[in-house]
């Protein structure tokens, strides 16, 4: 449910924006959500309808580019895809570590 008050302010950024730049209405939304970003991509759009409902982003399109988690190997440097109950690279067999990559939250770009 926290994905409510940050649908809220994604409205707010880019109504802001379309203010500064003398436009009535958002056009489009382009936001990156990372699968271990602490918000689910699905529960970001259903509230986005609900909330820019009046709003210069009323008609807006919410686009939601996923970025897959990658662990990076200790052994070869290689980033892959983890698979589940495992941490083995599928390069060398290494043991892969956590990066940062698929937890990246951010607008990408707001079009007016």
């Amino acid at each position: 449910m926290h994905e409510y008050p940050i649908t809220q302010r994604i409205i707010e950024i880019a109504q802001e924006y379309a203010v500064k730049n003398n436009a009535d209405e958002v056009k489009v939304i382009n936001l990156i959500v990372g699968d271990y970003s602490g918000y689910v991509a699905s529960s970001i759009e259903l509230y986005f309808d609900i909330i820019a409902e009046g709003s210069r982003c009323e008609k807006a399109k919410l686009n939601i580019e996923r970025v897959i988690p990658k662990l990076k190997c200790n052994s070869c440097g290689e980033y892959f895809e983890r698979k589940p109950y495992s941490f083995e690279c599928p390069s060398c067999h290494g043991e892969g570590s956590p990066t940062q990559i698929g937890q990246e939250f951010y607008i990408r770009s707001i079009e007016v």
